[in-house]
């Protein structure tokens, strides 16, 4: 079973809280749970990462289009934690796709952040001219300006040639996963070719009255945890890195509490039957979609 299968890939063994880590595909450690700065205002994103970082995050994911890159990089800084510790991750967004537009804004995105190097660099969307600005990440990672490179919102199949036709195989592929959109084969794809899959919209941005589902609410009295525990947990045992947001301290260390128990097998039958084949957030396959992308322009 694919909960089994996979749990040689972290670093750390059951017991305390201590962050575990998975291996990407070049040998950069990446941490298991990560700090997401979605929608966060940018005049309190700054402290929020301060305080995720205090509550015991070492992993910071924000993105060229979330226009708090300045912000997070602050946050990291003013953290009082030293830069080695902290796995930071960027994303181009699809109007500087192409071999220069990607590089000019490598270097904006570095000059923002002002931590010296980026972690983990994604290309955001699966769409316009993927391919060259595929190229100008690989430049970025062997002048070593940036760890490691991957994608986010690609199928599978893409991800694989993307890596087969060019000089360097993705590490990531950051997409939606969640009880309701559970991703079994696209997870089973990656992780079989060695990529790992990182979970933007764990909870499901709310839907489905997830926080009051009564299957997962069973499970987490079972163990003595919260829903976002369950659901964070059962994800890590599929070999995937979670991202999740709050900017709330408690929550955060909440969120960061699942380390000390681990799901059976029918914990995840369970789970697996309240999966609804498809996304209830967004679709990258809808036309309509595809022409809203071309429109949201951040001139970053």
């Amino acid at each position: 079973m694919q909960w089994l299968k996979y749990k040689h890939r972290c670093k750390y063994s059951l017991g305390g809280n201590k962050m575990q880590t998975f291996k990407l595909n070049n040998g950069v450690e990446i941490p298991v749970l990560g700090f997401g700065v979605f929608q966060i205002p940018p005049e309190e994103t700054e402290q929020a990462v301060i305080s995720a970082i205090h509550a015991g995050y070492r992993h910071i994911d924000t993105a060229q289009a979330y226009m708090n890159e300045t912000e997070t990089g602050a946050g990291i800084r003013n953290s009082g934690v030293v830069r080695e510790e902290i796995f930071v991750t960027s994303k181009v967004w699809i109007e500087n796709y192409g071999y220069e537009a990607a590089k000019a804004s490598l270097d904006r995105t570095l000059a923002r952040l002002d931590i010296g190097y980026i972690d983990l660099m994604l290309l955001h969307q699966p769409f316009n001219d993927v391919y060259g600005a595929w190229r100008a990440l690989e430049e970025y990672l062997a002048a070593g300006k940036i760890r490691a490179i991957g994608l986010s919102n690609f199928t599978a199949d893409r991800v694989l040639d993307v890596g087969l036709y060019n000089k360097v195989m993705p590490a990531v592929n950051q997409i939606e996963i969640n009880p309701f959109h559970q991703q079994q084969a696209q997870v089973e794809g990656l992780l079989s070719e060695g990529i790992v899959p990182e979970a933007w919209g764990p909870f499901a941005e709310g839907k489905f009255g997830i926080f009051e589902n009564p299957v997962l609410a069973k499970i987490g009295q079972k163990y003595g945890k919260s829903i976002a525990q369950v659901v964070t947990r059962w994800l890590v045992q599929r070999g995937v890195v979670v991202l999740a947001k709050s900017t709330r301290p408690e929550r955060m260390a909440e969120n960061l509490n699942v380390f000390d128990f681990e799901l059976d097998a029918d914990d995840f039958a369970q789970i697996a039957a309240l999966d609804v084949g498809k996304s209830q957030i967004i679709s990258h396959t809808d036309l309509a979609m595809v022409r809203q992308f071309k429109e949201w322009v951040f001139n970053v």
